[in-house]
Parts: structure tokens; C-alpha cells; sequence
């Protein structure tokens, strides 16, 4: 355990952030799943609706700095190849 005053804090700084961030990258997860989602079912309509919704929450992300700025583009380049792709 950390006995300098600075160290501490930074010990709960982390934890919070830590926190945080894994609350975000949650909510990417979740947002991708649904375009999965809605693409299984063969919606379109519902599949563009979830990709704008699922874009910015990735992009949100990527602003925060949970994501690095190219993993956002490759997660919303992936989801948006797989709703292009619907037949």
C-alpha cells in the first residue's frame, strides 16, 4: 500500500477512471451488438438507425480517449462494411 500522500491519490484517481472507462466500453459493446443485432434480423431501416446510434457512441468514446482515434475508425468501418453488406 502506497504511504505518500500524492501516490494515494493517484491510486483512487485510477480506480476511478479505470471506472469510467470500463462503463464506456461497455456501452460500445453494446451498441455494436445491437447493429449486429438488428443485421441478423434483415432490417434495414433498423440496421442504419443502430449503425448512426452505435457510430457515436464509438466516436464519443474515441473523444473521451478510451479508444485510440484509428481503433474508432476501425470499429466504425467494420460495422458500417456489415450493414452496406445486408442483402
Amino acid at each position: 500500500m502506497a504511504n505518500i500522500k500524492s501516490a494515494k491519490k493517484r491510486i483512487l484517481v485510477s480506480r476511478t477512471k479505470t471506472e469510467r472507462n470500463k462503463s464506456i466500453r461497455s456501452g460500445v459493446k453494446t451498441a455494436i451488438k445491437k447493429v449486429y443485432a438488428a443485421i441478423a434480423t434483415g432490417d434495414k431501416t433498423a440496421a442504419k438507425a443502430e449503425l448512426a446510434a452505435a457510430t457515436k457512441v464509438i466516436e464519443m468514446a474515441g473523444s473521451k480517449g478510451v479508444y485510440h482515434k484509428n481503433n474508432v475508425a476501425h470499429k466504425v468501418s467494420r460495422i458500417s462494411k456489415a450493414v452496406n453488406e445486408m442483402a
